[in-house]
């Protein structure tokens, strides 16, 4: 599931610390990365100059990130950079593109032209994306939202094939029910055998993996960032399933781009990286 990774490098610290992390996990032992920086169309003079500088600081990240080269391709690309990635996440078939965010929230992050917003907003792949004002920290504490949508149930699988053969972290199982009180304190046999839990929790037991079980009631977006917040997750992963049908590919959804889904209520305020997971349609 993270065969191939694609990470736009726009130089900010937190994403790059995102993959180096991310990187050291067994599960991507075998990955093939690909690191991708966009410059802007030039004169020839000044296009060689900046083709000769982006190469030049991929050279540095894969130095200064200890990337073997034999697992990363380096991708300087001439063009707007929202396109761009999506371009080369398509050309590449990546299984996980990687960014920076600003965590812009709302109608904010059209005026200013995001390139993340715009990126979640059109592909189809999973993004991890890593806000400019968190602390990012190796992987202790993964927290993924459950509910019974088919989204969830594949973004677990997400997190249990990318924390194979890891030791180190625990999943916390996370439903949020909207029709419980959210002061509602359940007994964790009563959140063990929670309906909507219970097949999460025999997938993550045949992984051997450790865990732990939240269910609460109120509402869902707010509460799981408040969640994220108060057990200090290290990396939030939700389904994000891709709903705009294929002629709308390159209309903007105003609705979801003024930020009313969870998904997208979650990557501006989680205090934590955020892994959007999404199946591609076969």
């Amino acid at each position: 599931m993270l065969n191939k990774i694609l990470y736009a490098d726009s130089g900010a610290d937190n994403a790059q610390d995102m993959l180096k992390i991310l990187l050291e996990l067994p599960a991507t032992k075998n990955s093939q990365v690909t690191v991708l920086r966009v410059i802007s169309p030039k004169t020839t003079e000044e296009e060689s100059a900046a083709q000769e500088q982006a190469e030049s600081k991929i050279e540095e990240l894969i130095t200064k990130l200890g990337i073997d080269r034999g697992k990363v391709s380096n991708r300087v690309e001439e063009g707007e950079a929202k396109t761009t990635v999506l371009k080369v996440a398509q050309e590449i078939d990546a299984s996980l593109i990687i960014m920076g965010s600003r965590g812009l929230g709302k109608l904010q992050s059209i005026l200013s032209n995001s390139v993340s917003q715009y990126v979640f907003q059109l592909t189809e792949r999973s993004m991890l994306l890593v806000k400019d004002d968190i602390y990012v920290k190796k992987l202790k504490r993964v927290m993924v939202a459950i509910d019974k949508s088919p989204a969830a149930s594949y973004a677990l699988d997400v997190t249990l094939a990318m924390l194979q053969g890891y030791k180190d972290a625990e999943i916390l199982l996370t439903r949020v029910n909207p029709d419980l009180d959210s002061n509602l304190a359940l007994s964790k046999e009563d959140m063990e055998n929670n309906p909507i839990l219970a097949p999460a929790i025999a997938k993550v037991k045949r992984m051997g993996i450790d865990y732990q079980c939240l269910v609460t009631g109120g509402r869902p977006a707010q509460k799981i960032c408040s969640l994220a917040e108060a057990r200090n997750i290290d990396l939030l992963v939700l389904g994000s399933p891709e709903r705009r049908p294929s002629i709308a590919k390159n209309l903007p959804d105003i609705e979801r781009l003024l930020g009313s889904s969870l998904s997208d209520y979650i990557r501006i305020k989680a205090p934590c990286p955020v892994l959007l997971a999404r199946q591609e349609e076969a």
